[in-house]
């Protein structure tokens, strides 16, 4: 907002904004003054209202604000999807030069710490490419919704595979997918891209599980079925033992 109003060049305030507001949230955190989630809710409200605030002082909204709160394909430039593939190249880096740290630090911080690992510079990191993927994402998705594109694949990724790498992976390739399949939608039925993007990927969620539900009904049941014919089975064998062994102690009487 601040950004808009003095007419200065959005993404770098918009990335300085970001990242101060990610790496202060991890600071609180670490320094144990506030929750992750109640740090968090603080700073999203709060920057809210002061954009608001900043927005209705400038007199009411224009396109490039709506754009930015909502998403607009026509205010993605070149500049901007050159700004998404270095951000790509350089977060596909960061994760493969770090896999071993992060994988460490996702089960057990305190073990990674003992282990020598840079836990609180691996997060600040973690935090800053993050604000930078929020960033350049804002124009195609909008701020209110991109939060929404970060963390739903994930969430559909972990209902699909096991493992931090499969994970990171198969999240990626649904981010893909939902971004390129939402944005062909809005572009075609001139829609907006951002609540395009979220309610693909959201109905995505809905139908892994659904698939997840159905799994568990039928295998679950299954397997109930088998381990009870299994203790059946142990109980029959374990009663004959006995018989047999009463037997045998008779016959030797």
């Amino acid at each position: 907002a601040v950004a808009l109003i003095t007419k200065s060049f959005t993404p770098i305030v918009a990335f300085v904004a970001t990242a101060t507001a990610a790496v202060s949230i991890e600071e609180l955190r670490v320094r144990r003054l506030l929750p992750g989630d109640a740090a968090l809710a603080v700073f999203l409200y709060g920057a809210l209202a002061l954009a608001v605030v900043l927005i209705s002082a400038s007199h009411g909204f224009n396109t490039t604000i709506f754009s930015y709160l909502f998403g607009s394909l026509l205010s993605v430039s070149t500049t901007d999807l050159w700004w998404m593939g270095m951000l790509a190249l350089v977060i596909v880096l960061f994760l493969f030069m770090f896999r071993f740290e992060l994988t460490q630090i996702t089960f057990d911080p305190d073990l990674a710490k003992t282990n020598g690992v840079r836990v609180h510079m691996l997060n600040l990191s973690l935090a800053i490419l993050t604000a930078g993927t929020i960033t350049v994402s804002m124009r195609v998705v909008g701020v209110l919704l991109v939060g929404a594109l970060i963390v739903i694949p994930v969430l559909v990724s972990i209902r699909v595979v096991k493992g931090l790498t499969l994970t990171l992976i198969v999240s990626s390739a649904i981010g893909v997918f939902v971004a390129v399949f939402g944005m062909a939608i809005s572009f075609y039925a001139d829609l907006a891209p951002g609540g395009s993007v979220v309610l693909i990927a959201i109905s995505l969620l809905i139908i892994v599980e659904i698939g997840a539900l159905i799994k568990r009904s039928f295998f679950g049941s299954s397997q109930l079925i088998q381990s009870s014919d299994h203790t059946h089975a142990h109980e029959f064998h374990a009663h004959g033992a006995n018989e047999n062994a009463t037997d045998d102690r008779h016959s030797h009487r």
